[in-house]
């Protein structure tokens, strides 16, 4: 068989090894020819301008998430009839090993990670890989009890049979509209982690998250509903100052962090991990220990009554809502490079008190706030923020945007907004 891979980082180069190594011929192809260097000699390369010609003879195709579907290559492989795959499905025809796949817009990475800590807890070889870093292929030689798989709508676009034993659909709000076109695509796209499923698999979701809820209303695959602000029956989540996650629970005073937010991806993580093997008692250790990861509302310090929040990693408006709504009176910086998202809403929220826009989107944030003005960099931002904020106030990096108007990642706009605080507040 002759394959086209189309885009070379990562998940493209772990996707040409495995093809290669089961005899099949490749052709790889990337836009930028710089990210091809490396791959020449053992199989056909071609960079730059696509040329529709690349498909002449080819069997299939596979994609990295990075390559938009409105993209030429992909429009003219389904035009063409050619299977188009994501490297994720072709990872998973090569892995036994029962497969939890978690999606949603927003906590997917925190719940990978969390399922796959309480599921080694409990003594089973297992790993957490997909869009959490680690393409899927890298697991295909293993030896595993259960693999964790953080599943982004891109890789969902092109799947056929891939088959979780247990999906999760956290929650679903618009977002990578600029990927997928309109939000009726990437809810088709996330709503496809249960296409293969049948009755001897289940689906969890969070029962209060008003899109999954509507997602799966008529899902015939059996449903176990999660929550954090309520116990659903026969569900999980807090109630009586405890977190239940099946039949066990551990008192909210014991955990790292008991926002709702938080709690739902705890809750959804220990029952996926019950649901393929871990022990109780392991789930409870994980949920009561883990800790939130950096630039998820990570708390910078506290100064004259007002917390400095970064939550660098809400990178939509829903997160960045779900982030507001976490904190009385809020001071926001946000703003950055849209989507396609509708982002003015995260300033009209009743607990937003002044916004300070940054990047592409903050005038258009800014008009729509009661109070604020744009700043021209995260410097200025912080600031001026602190000209506003009194004894009482949260001053709130949640941008609702992505980051590369102005920095490398969310990562990088979170570490500099962070610095800048200390450099402010310490001296």
């Amino acid at each position: 068989m002759k394959v086209l891979v189309i885009g070379s980082a990562v998940s493209g180069r772990v996707a040409l090894g495995l093809l290669e190594h089961e005899g099949h011929e490749t052709v790889a192809y990337d836009a930028d020819p710089r990210s091809l260097v490396g791959l020449e000699g053992r199989r056909q390369t071609h960079g730059g301008d696509w040329d529709p010609k690349l498909l002449r003879g080819i069997d299939l195709v596979v994609v990295s998430p990075g390559v938009p579907e409105h993209a030429a290559p992909i429009q003219d492989s389904l035009s063409a009839g050619l299977p188009v795959w994501s490297e994720m499905e072709l990872a998973a025809r090569h892995i036994d090993a029962p497969l939890i796949a978690i999606t949603g817009t927003n906590g997917k990475t925190t719940t990978t990670d969390v399922a796959a800590e309480m599921l080694s807890a409990s003594g089973l070889r297992t790993r957490a890989l997909g869009n959490i870093g680690l393409p899927l292929s890298d697991a295909v030689d293993g030896d595993w009890d259960v693999l964790v798989v953080e599943a982004s709508s891109f890789q969902l676009r092109f799947i056929d049979e891939f088959h979780p034993e247990v999906s999760v659909l956290l929650n679903l709000a618009p977002d990578h509209l600029d990927w997928h076109g309109t939000f009726d695509a990437y809810a088709a796209a996330k709503a496809r982690i249960w296409e293969n499923q049948d009755s001897n698999d289940v689906l969890i979701f969070d029962g209060d998250d008003a899109g999954a809820a509507e997602a799966v209303a008529d899902v015939r695959v059996p449903r176990v509903e999660v929550s954090g602000s309520r116990r659903p029956h026969g569900g999980s989540g807090p109630e009586d100052g405890k977190l239940w996650i099946g039949a066990a629970a551990l008192d909210l005073s014991s955990m790292q962090a008991s926002s709702p937010a938080f709690l739902v991806d705890i809750a959804a993580a220990g029952e996926a991990a019950l649901a393929t093997g871990a022990t109780p008692e392991a789930v409870l250790e994980v949920a009561r220990d883990y800790k939130p990861g950096r630039h998820r509302r990570q708390e910078i310090g506290s100064w004259g009554g007002v917390l400095w929040v970064d939550d660098s990693k809400a990178t939509n408006p829903h997160a960045a809502v779900a982030a507001i709504r976490s904190y009385p009176s809020v001071v926001l910086i946000a703003g950055g490079r849209n989507k396609g998202l509708e982002v003015a809403p995260v300033a009209q929220e009743a607990s937003v008190r002044y916004v300070i826009g940054i990047g592409e989107a903050g005038q258009e944030i800014v008009d729509a706030a009661k109070a604020g003005t744009v700043a021209a960099n995260l410097e200025e931002a912080v600031a001026v923020a602190d000209g506003w904020a009194a004894k009482g106030d949260t001053v709130l990096l949640a941008p609702a945007c992505a980051s590369f108007d102005m920095f490398d990642s969310y990562v990088q706009r979170g570490d500099l907004f962070a610095n800048a605080v200390r450099r402010l507040k310490e001296g």
